[in-house]
């Protein structure tokens, strides 16, 4: 069978395409993510040009496409972990392979967010290899240029960012992974339309 015929007949079963045009396409997305990156708490629109099958948003599929290869191992919440249409969506278009410990993961998804797992369940990279943490992209309802105060590199003073919904707890963690700096996790946030980063050398307070 040829790549474009496994291709149609992933397609076929209502598993979504990827990029269309994979070159320019994945190349906007990945922009726009390390734009995020750049400038944390910023909140930028994303064109995803893809479309998986749900409930997986078009946005982090995107990301993910975008930012991930052969090379690259992905850890699923378990609401997206138990959908074989996502998990086969997401190798094929991706060439990722699928880990069950998100330590093992240099990309997690968090589809339910309210219930994700503590951010040192990842891995929080070495002394030696830093850049080895996971990246964490959380998909969350809302977006908002207030709530938390974000200091740090990429910003100009401060900005104001929150996003929901999100554990309790939530915050406490997000600190205490800028306390072990230059190691933690990263964190990317996806709605349906949009993006923004909280990288780890961010300082948060609320207010």
């Amino acid at each position: 069978m040829t790549a474009d015929a496994s291709l149609k007949d992933i397609e076929g079963h209502g598993l979504g395409h990827g990029f269309k045009q994979p070159s320019r396409d994945s190349q906007a997305v990945f922009r726009t993510v390390m734009t995020a990156m750049a400038r944390p708490g910023r909140i930028l629109a994303l064109a995803p040009f893809v479309e998986p099958p749900k409930p997986l948003f078009a946005t982090t599929a995107a990301v993910v496409l975008a930012l991930a290869d052969f090379e690259t191992a992905i850890w699923l919440d378990a609401p997206l972990a138990t959908i074989e249409s996502v998990q086969t969506y997401l190798r094929f278009h991706s060439g990722s392979r699928l880990v069950e410990d998100p330590r093992d993961a240099a990309f997690a998804v968090v589809s339910r967010p309210t219930t994700m797992p503590r951010l040192t369940v990842f891995n929080q990279g070495s002394p030696q290899f830093p850049d080895r943490s996971t990246t964490v992209i959380v998909e969350v309802s809302s977006l908002y240029p207030e709530g938390w105060t974000l200091q740090g590199p990429g910003i100009d003073n401060e900005i104001g960012f929150s996003a929901a919904p999100l554990p309790a707890e939530f915050i406490g963690q997000v600190r205490a992974n800028r306390d072990q700096f230059p190691l933690g996790v990263d964190l990317i946030f996806v709605t349906a339309t949009g993006i923004a980063a909280l990288p780890r050398s961010v300082r948060l307070r609320e207010g």
